[in-house]
């Protein structure tokens, strides 16, 4: 295993070296750098709390419990902070901070077919009215047209659990940002 895979105990338990740069970070900083990983504030306070995380692991698990903490309020200010799968928030300023991770995130629907965005932006639309909020899918590795799927088998959901399965997706994208975060 290369050494750039291993953590400060030299176990290999994740390619990121995320959770030292987080733990050497003044609070502010850190809680900035928290909030681009997932955007619910509370969540961001919680993780600060945790520090020092450690290891790769530690920070994860945090992330887990804290995210499995949080209510409803929660889940939904972090979702706030992503732009729409297939865009339309170029001009969103809460989400500057993270638009170069969205549009690697969601590469997938960037080369979408005409047909294809046109769906994912009118389904985007009728999920948010049903739901009344955004459409939440961990879209690393998905094209445009597993997002599309996905998201037409989430409108038959009811509103609780939809809820709950935006909010597993919610964790997964922070998970992924994670790994990510640093210089």
């Amino acid at each position: 295993m290369a050494a750039d895979a291993r953590d400060a105990h030299g176990s290999a338990d994740a390619p990121s070296r995320g959770y030292a740069w987080l733990d050497s970070l003044d609070d502010y900083d850190a809680h900035r750098a928290l909030l681009r990983c997932c955007g619910s504030q509370r969540w961001a306070d919680a993780m600060l709390d945790r520090r020092p995380f450690g290891s790769a692991a530690a920070l994860r698990a945090a992330a887990r419990e804290v995210w499995a903490g949080l209510d409803r309020d929660d889940y939904l200010e972090a979702f706030a902070s992503h732009p729409p799968i297939g865009g339309g928030a170029e001009d969103h300023a809460a989400l500057a901070s993270t638009r170069a991770w969205s549009a690697e995130e969601q590469s997938g629907a960037a080369g979408a077919a005409a047909d294809v965005a046109r769906a994912l932006r009118d389904a985007n639309r009728v999920y948010r009215q049903r739901f009344g909020f955004l459409f939440i899918v961990c879209a690393t590795g998905k094209s445009a047209d597993q997002m599309l799927a996905a998201l037409q088998v989430r409108l038959t959901n009811e509103p609780e659990i939809e809820l709950l399965i935006a909010a597993a997706e919610q964790g997964k994208i922070t998970e992924l940002r994670l790994e990510k975060v640093g210089p």
